[in-house]
């Protein structure tokens, strides 16, 4: 699986979540909401500099966004892109089929 963050939603995380150069953010699945890909499952993400048991992971400008191994499953084989909402000034998360 792949991770492709936008421009956009690099610099949101930036400015909304503060990260500086050396932060990481990861994804992972909770039980609360839904998404296109888990019914009854959503994703979300925190800042967590440990970078282990990882299964993919990309480098943006001197941050890393990464998913770890126990969430894989939730993707289904779906690549995950990151992409800012300018309606709504949000990031949202699009599930892409290679």
């Amino acid at each position: 699986m792949k991770i492709v963050v936008s421009d956009q939603a690099f610099e949101w995380f930036k400015d909304e979540v503060g990260l500086e150069t050396g932060d990481a953010v990861q994804f992972y699945s909770q039980i609360y909401g839904s998404s296109p890909v888990q019914e009854k499952f959503s994703l979300a993400f925190t800042v967590n500099n440990e970078l282990t048991d990882v299964a993919a992971k990309t480098e943006k400008d001197g941050l890393s966004f990464f998913v770890k191994d126990n969430d894989v499953w939730f993707f289904d084989g779906h690549d995950l892109y990151i992409e800012y909402n300018q309606e709504h000034e949000e990031i949202e998360y699009k599930y892409i089929k290679p």
